[in-house]
């Protein structure tokens, strides 16, 4: 049997669905590429050089034939430190605002909290994540992923800095889900393949595996961030939610409602699972 083709981020926030994968005990059942930004992940899957990609989930509205995998998803309930606007000033005063190019989800986010919210309209630049250089070219930076979370812990009190997720929730009393798996129709409509209750037992055995070992995996990235484990175990225990739960898919439903209403996706594709 041909083996799945995965992609994914191995940023932090995804390390416990990926974490089985990589060193766990579905290391050998798929063929994974990881260390890739989440936007790439999603272009992958576009071109169907993968079957399956954690993909930001703006892009389930551009990718055609795709299906999201139920009940998983990296979110935030309340806030979660890793998708961040840095600020010269107030949010309501901005004029420019440089983008991350890592993820698309997180740049329309960014546009509907300040012309849906705040009523501002800044103009736009987009480049490659490095904070000194963007903020040199415009009034905010939107950095997310591990960057954002080094930048939370040493820039706090130089610049002001703006939770994506809690100012969501502050204007729609919902979560924020940021990432999905989504497969290829071609692959979920090959009868001489996985099943669909296979495919989903397999991200949903992956997904538990890295739920019960987040203790290791805060230990791994702790030496390449060179942030205590102790914080990072905090992070990926209250920050990042990993279900697509009611509520987390009421939340995703009114991104692509609002993202829609301000022009930011060309059609509100009703979300389907495989």
């Amino acid at each position: 049997m041909t083996k799945l083709k995965i992609a994914a981020s191995t940023y932090l926030n995804s390390a416990p669905l990926i974490y089985s994968f990589l060193k766990g005990s579905l290391k050998n059942t798929c063929q994974f590429l990881g260390d890739t930004a989440p936007a790439r992940c999603a272009d992958l899957l576009r071109e169907n050089l993968v079957d399956v990609a954690l993909i930001p989930v703006i892009e389930y509205q551009s990718i055609k034939q795709i299906y999201l995998i139920p009940d998983i998803a990296v979110a935030a309930k309340e806030f979660v430190q890793s998708v961040i606007l840095v600020t010269k000033c107030p949010i309501n005063k901005l004029e420019t605002v440089t983008l991350d190019t890592s993820s698309r989800t997180s740049a329309t986010l960014i546009k509907i909290i300040l012309e849906k919210f705040y009523q501002v309209k800044p103009k736009y630049i987009t480049t490659q994540p490095n904070l000194t250089e963007m903020l040199k070219q415009s009034d905010a930076a939107l950095i997310i992923g591990d960057p954002a979370i080094k930048i939370r812990k040493e820039h706090y009190q130089t610049y002001q800095i703006y939770d994506l997720a809690e100012e969501w929730r502050k204007f729609t009393s919902l979560p924020f889900v940021f990432a999905c798996w989504a497969i290829n129709l071609p692959w979920s409509d090959n009868q001489n393949s996985l099943s669909r209750f296979d495919i989903i037992s397999l991200f949903t055995q992956a997904k538990e595996e890295g739920l019960g070992l987040l203790g290791e995996i805060a230990k791994d990235y702790s030496r390449s961030l060179e942030i205590g484990d102790n914080l990072l175990l905090d992070y990926l225990t209250n920050s990042v939610n990993y279900d697509l739960d009611e509520e987390n898919l009421a939340g995703l439903t009114l991104f692509y409602k609002l993202a829609f209403e301000c022009g930011l996706i060309k059609e509100n594709r009703i979300i389907e699972f495989i």
